[in-house]
Order: C-alpha cells, then sequence, then structure tokens
C-alpha cells in the first residue's frame, strides 16, 4: 500500500510517501532561486507522491529567525515559488507549502528589522528563560491575519495546500507547551486554551481560501529546547490538544516524532500518528528518522539507509495514512524509487554534506 496511489482530500498522490520540510537557507532576500527549482523538481521526477517544502516564513514582522528562509511578502518571492509549483506539477507531483512563525528563536538584531525581538505566549523561550516579547492581543490578531493572506497567496500561486507548522517549540506549539504558556487569558490556561491560537489560524485560513484547498497542521511532542517534552501524556489530553484545530476545518494532521517507531503512552505499542489518526479521524502522516538506521539527534551525524518494513506494515494495516522522508531524501533524490524496487544497498547514506548542499 505504500508505494500505491493515495488520494489526499481533491489530490491523487501516486503513492503515500511525502517529502518531509527541510530548512535549507537558499533563498536569498526569501526568494526560491532556479537552483531551489531544480532540488524540488529532481524529487518530484523521481516519483515523491506529495512534496511539503521547507518553511517558509509568514509575513509578520516577528517571523524570521534563520538567513535565507524563503517568504510570501513579496512579487518575486512569489514568481520564485510559482516556479517552483509548476515544475513539481510538470512531473505528476503535488506540493504544499509549511507556513512557519519561528517565534522565540528569534533574537534583537536579526533581519529584516533588528529591532523587533522574538514574540512567544508569555514571554519563555523554554520553562524559566523569560527573553521574548509577551505578545499582545494585537499581536496575535496581526498573526492570525498573517497566515490567512499567505495560506491565499498560496493558493493563487497554484500550491494544492498549506501546512501550518506547529512543532518543535517554535511560535504555535510554544503556545501549546504549558512550560511556556504562562497566559492567563483566552490563549492560555487549559489544554484546550493553549490550543485556540492554531484554531483561530485554521479557521481564519479556512474562510480565506476555497473549500478544495487542502490545509493540514505538524505538531510534536517534543521539542528543540527539550526533546523529553510532551504536550499530552495520555489519550485523552491528546485529544484535548489536536480535536479544536482538527474540528476548526484540518484536512491532515503530521505528527512529527524523533522515531517513528517507538510507543507513545503507557500501556500500547502505537505511535503518536497512530493515535493522532484515531482521536481526529483525518488523515495522519508519520514522520521521524524513515528509512534510516538511527533516530534524529544531530543533522550533522551520518546515517545509513535501512528498510521501511515497520512503516510498509503499518500503512497495511491502515494505523496511519502517509510517511514523511526527511534526511533520507536529502542524501538520495531516488530514494522513492530505490526502495519501491527493493535496493536499499543502493541508497546513498546520510551526512553532514547533505545537509549543506541543494541537490
Amino acid at each position: 500500500m505504500l508505494f500505491d496511489p493515495y488520494k489526499l482530500k481533491n489530490i491523487s498522490l501516486r503513492n503515500r510517501i511525502a517529502m518531509a520540510p527541510m530548512t535549507r537557507n537558499q533563498s536569498p532576500g526569501g526568494i526560491p532561486t532556479n537552483e531551489v527549482v531544480s532540488y524540488y523538481e529532481r524529487r518530484a521526477k523521481a516519483e515523491v507522491g506529495l512534496i511539503i517544502t521547507e518553511g517558509v516564513e509568514v509575513s509578520h514582522k516577528a517571523s524570521s529567525a534563520y538567513p535565507n528562509v524563503p517568504r510570501l511578502d513579496t512579487e518575486n518571492a512569489r514568481d520564485g515559488w510559482k516556479k517552483v509549483v509548476d515544475s513539481i506539477k510538470s512531473h505528476n507531483g503535488a506540493v504544499i507549502a509549511q507556513l512557519w512563525h519561528c517565534g522565540g528563536f528569534r533574537k534583537l538584531g536579526m533581519d529584516p528589522d533588528p529591532l523587533v525581538p522574538g514574540h512567544t505566549a508569555s514571554g519563555l523561550v523554554r520553562p524559566g528563560k523569560r527573553v521574548a516579547h509577551a505578545m499582545t492581543s494585537d499581536d496575535i490578531k496581526e498573526t492570525v491575519e498573517a497566515y490567512a493572506i499567505d495560506a491565499k497567496r498560496c493558493e493563487e500561486i497554484g500550491f494544492n495546500g498549506i501546512e501550518i507548522h506547529g512543532a518543535h517549540g517554535y511560535l504555535i506549539d510554544n503556545f501549546f507547551w504549558s512550560g511556556t504558556n504562562e497566559r492567563e487569558d483566552f490563549y492560555g490556561g487549559s489544554i484546550e486554551k493553549r490550543s485556540q491560537l492554531v484554531t483561530d489560524i485554521v479557521k481564519a485560513i479556512r474562510s480565506s481560501v476555497s473549500d478544495d484547498f487542502i490545509v493540514g497542521l505538524r505538531f510534536s511532542q517534543w521539542k528543540q529546547q527539550d526533546y523529553e517534552a510532551r504536550l499530552a501524556s495520555t489519550p485523552e489530553d491528546l485529544e484535548k490538544v489536536i480535536g479544536p484545530p482538527a474540528d476548526a476545518g484540518l484536512d491532515f494532521i503530521h505528527s512529527s516524532m524523533r522515531r517513528f517507531w517507538e510507543s507513545e503512552f503507557e500501556g500500547s505499542k502505537e505511535n503518536l500518528a497512530y493515535w493522532t489518526k484515531k482521536i481526529t479521524g483525518l488523515p495522519t502522516i508519520s514522520v521521524g528518522s524513515v528509512g534510516l538506521d538511527s533516530d534524529f539527534i544531530d543533522m550533522t551525524a551520518p546515517a545509513s539507509p535501512s528498510n521501511i518494513d515497520k512503516a510498509i506494515e503499518d500503512i497495511t494495516k491502515e494505523k496511519y495514512d502517509m510517511v514523511a522522508v526527511g534526511r533520507a531524501l536529502l542524501a538520495d533524490h531516488e530514494w522513492v524509487i530505490k526502495m519501491k524496487e527493493g535496493r536499499v544497498g543502493d541508497v546513498n547514506p546520510y551526512t553532514k554534506e547533505a545537509l549543506f548542499k541543494l541537490y
């Protein structure tokens, strides 16, 4: 089933394999270059079913935290993305843009406006470290509007949909996490209120795009600030986290794990993607070191190719619907073809060089 066609909402994918979003820092001035176009085109040509782009900074004053990350707020940037989309679709591929707000990872002195600090729910970038700007209600309103505007831009460009980056300690995850959200208003306190920001974003996006346009969410338990952090310790708590945004109009959820083969809750052998699908009933993507023999610890650490028998078995049993592949696809753009043909030994191993080049 992994290599069979799959329908995600209104688009027919040639298989159930997605390219995971991975920051490349190769778009000077926020504009995807011709090299970026070729990078994505190679993977579409090599039968990746769904490409989820690297994070695209939303058009908000505090969204940036890294150099040369693509944006949508200029005509040149949108033209660059149009070339990417057209090249992917010319090879029978599908593409979703990941919309990203870096939140507390931003520091004073960073471009495009050095005077703008990082924005977080309560000024915290991790538990006990309060060095960012605590967002006001006006800040939240501006951020929600920025997501809606950029989602509409993505639809006009020709993307099949967008994915909201709500994982790994960035802005939305900062609101999700009890360790960094100490608000006492509509956006903090209970688990459900900590989900309100992304719920509002989903509603705003849904009201600005067509019914056919796909809207997804990526979330995680772990954070870059704390690999052991958890939003939910039980399936019941997980339902409180992801239920409200799911009900607001999501079409899929992307459950980010460091090791997709590990169980999520005590007393169960199933992973986070399984529980996400069981709770919401939505199409669910599983990710976390798929196709590699070691888990994600350091993006510069080498890893060798491995079989994907576990992922194939899980999808065959309908535990989740798709898998996303990250580092393995950086190292070898023909990963899908080689795995489908059983040529694991021909797959290029992942090394840090793959991280720093655009191929």
